[in-house]
């Protein structure tokens, strides 16, 4: 079920604005916080927490945080922040938890099967990519399946059609659509078309003749 993944971090005093030139330092600041931990500032090695981030892993993960190299801290991602132009990650905050104790996360969306919607010329437009989970630490899924092999055109799959975990509650409303198979706006590519293959009306032409 659930991956553990280790990673360093460091003390830090530098906050706000300041934290901008951390990034030159290859250093990403984040924040822990949560169970039995007072709020601190740390800071992690950006080059390995994108790494980690790429690759799908992070955060559905349970993390050991070993700060200024004292006791690994058990954590989980709680959230990131991207800076709004860039899109790269700005900020990190990691959730101290314990074992023993019930979690709300998030979880993503593994979708499984061809649609023969899809094949029929039709396009799978995904709404949710995450799904929202109460599960005790140790049972974090590394996704949640949605099988999207019985979709036509116009078929969508909710977020009660998700395969069931043992261990995990699914806090998202059932009725929520997870993805849909939409028919191909032709009409409208057409319409483009043949006013793109229209012949131009030259304005000077067409007030000379009215003069004649």
């Amino acid at each position: 079920m659930t991956e553990f993944i280790e990673l360093s971090a460091t003390s830090r005093d530098v906050i706000g604005k300041a934290n901008r030139r951390m990034g030159g330092e290859g250093l990403l600041p984040a924040v822990v916080y949560g169970v039995g931990h007072k709020a601190q500032a740390v800071a992690v090695d950006r080059h390995t927490f994108e790494l980690l981030l790429h690759h799908g892993t992070l955060t559905s993960s349970l993390v050991k945080l070993t700060i200024d190299e004292g006791k690994p801290v058990n954590v989980i991602v709680k959230s990131i922040q991207h800076d709004a132009v860039k899109g790269t990650v700005t900020h990190a905050d990691f959730w101290a938890i314990k074992m023993d104790q019930v979690i709300t996360t998030v979880v993503p969306v593994h979708f499984s099967g061809d649609a023969p919607g899809v094949r029929a010329g039709g396009i799978m437009a995904h709404n949710l990519q995450h799904i929202r989970v109460e599960t005790l630490p140790t049972h974090i899924p590394e996704f949640l399946e949605a099988d999207v092999s019985a979709l036509e055109i116009g078929d969508s799959i909710h977020v009660s059609d998700l395969i069931a975990v043992d261990g995990v509650t699914i806090m998202d409303a059932p009725e929520e659509i997870i993805a849909s198979v939409v028919a191909p706006k032709v009409e409208e590519v057409e319409e483009e078309v043949a006013a793109e293959e229209a012949e131009p009306e030259v304005i000077g032409e067409k007030e000379a003749e009215a003069g004649e």
